[in-house]
């Protein structure tokens, strides 16, 4: 039996034009695009209608199920209600990112990962979930367990994206040590001296490990067929190496320099949402808004908070010269699924998913009304 829904008296957010008129959905797709007001369907009262977004990296879920030191939360629970805020906040596509290789601030097991993980695959069996949900693997290169991690995933057909990242004391995000002294001497509530040893042993780890768990990630992702990012770049050199290994998705890149090596290279430039609103980031590193501005943003991550995906969209539509507001909508939808290569959804157009979220915007923030994925209200 055929499902069809008209959404009329709306401005619909193409890939680069807005159109005031009626969507046609029919059995989860969207079957027309109609301009003007012949169409009579569900009054829209004028707002926007703008793909579903789709999140790339979120760490949003661990707190759910880690909300306290030493605090376990059932992992189903956590699941629904990691979904229920992000789908509250126009997100129907996202990729949870979880952790490969545990280092001294970690509250998690790999046992506490790969339970997550098992809830998130059985909760999308059972038709439990709001979103369309995913895994991305974090992997944590200097930490020495993280091959043993990474195989806890193989076979895992939810994996699309996997990052290369180093926090270790020196590199990448922490190439300035007193960032890195700021962050976590306070976090981990240490002494000097003992955070001496601390980055002493991350650094060692880090100068053993990262090389050679880079290059074999690397390789099992091109034979898995898993897109590659690489976590807080610096460098051109470091853009080299991520090109030589394959890599698609330059993750939060920290300086100015890194994001223009990594957006000639032909990368996917992603940067996080906090960082557009706040117009900073929290580490000291390069502005999204400047990147936006230059023209080297392509993609934009939740990152801590689901609503900022939405928020800096808008943000950036309304408030950078230059960015109008399709082409901010499509840093949030076409191009991370473009990305990781869900070519079925992340913009409005004939054939695509019927994945859609109805939008006010009040007082400059946009108010999520209502969430459709496949055609069907999910919030």
């Amino acid at each position: 039996m055929t499902v069809e829904t008209v959404l009329s008296n709306a401005r619909i957010v193409l890939a680069d034009e807005i159109v005031e008129g009626s969507l046609v959905l029919r059995d989860g797709f969207i079957a027309g695009i109609d301009a003007g007001t012949g169409r009579i369907g569900e009054d829209m009262g004028g707002d926007y209608i703008i793909p579903g977004l789709v999140e790339l990296h979120t760490d949003h879920l661990e707190g759910h199920y880690a909300p306290r030191p030493k605090v376990r939360w059932n992992p189903i629970a956590a699941v629904l209600a990691h979904d229920a805020q992000v789908a509250t906040a126009g997100i129907t596509t996202v990729l949870d990112a979880v952790r490969v290789g545990m280092d001294e601030d970690a509250d998690l097991t790999l046992d506490d990962i790969r339970k997550l993980a098992d809830a998130i695959e059985d909760s999308v069996a059972q038709d439990r979930l709001r979103a369309d949900h995913f895994l991305h693997l974090r992997c944590e290169v200097s930490a020495p367990d993280c091959l043993k991690a990474f195989a806890d995933f193989d076979g895992d057909e939810r994996v699309r994206l996997a990052s290369l990242m180093d926090h270790a004391p020196g590199q990448r995000q922490f190439v300035n040590l007193e960032t890195y002294a700021y962050y976590y001497q306070r976090k981990l509530k240490l002494s000097d001296r003992d955070f001496q040893k601390f980055c002493e042993k991350r650094m060692t780890e880090s100068a053993q490990n990262s090389g050679p768990n880079r290059v074999y990630i690397a390789a099992a992702c091109q034979e898995r067929g898993i897109v590659l990012a690489s976590h807080d770049d610096a460098t051109s050199a470091h853009v080299d190496e991520a090109i030589e290994q394959g890599v698609r998705v330059a993750e939060f890149p920290t300086t100015e320099e890194a994001a223009r090596a990594s957006k000639a290279a032909g990368l996917g430039v992603l940067m996080g949402a906090p960082n557009v609103m706040r117009g900073a980031s929290h580490s000291g590193n390069v502005s999204a808004r400047t990147l936006a501005s230059d023209g080297l943003l392509d993609i934009l991550s939740s990152d801590y908070i689901p609503f900022s995906l939405i928020q800096s969209a808008f943000f950036l539509g309304d408030m950078v010269e230059g960015i109008s507001l399709p082409q901010a909508v499509a840093m949030v939808s076409k191009n991370p699924a473009r990305a990781v290569g869900l070519d079925d959804r992340g913009v409005i157009e004939q054939g695509r998913r019927a994945d859609l979220v109805r939008v006010r915007v009040d007082d400059h923030v946009p108010v999520v009304r209502t969430v459709w994925r496949q055609g069907r209200r999910v919030a």
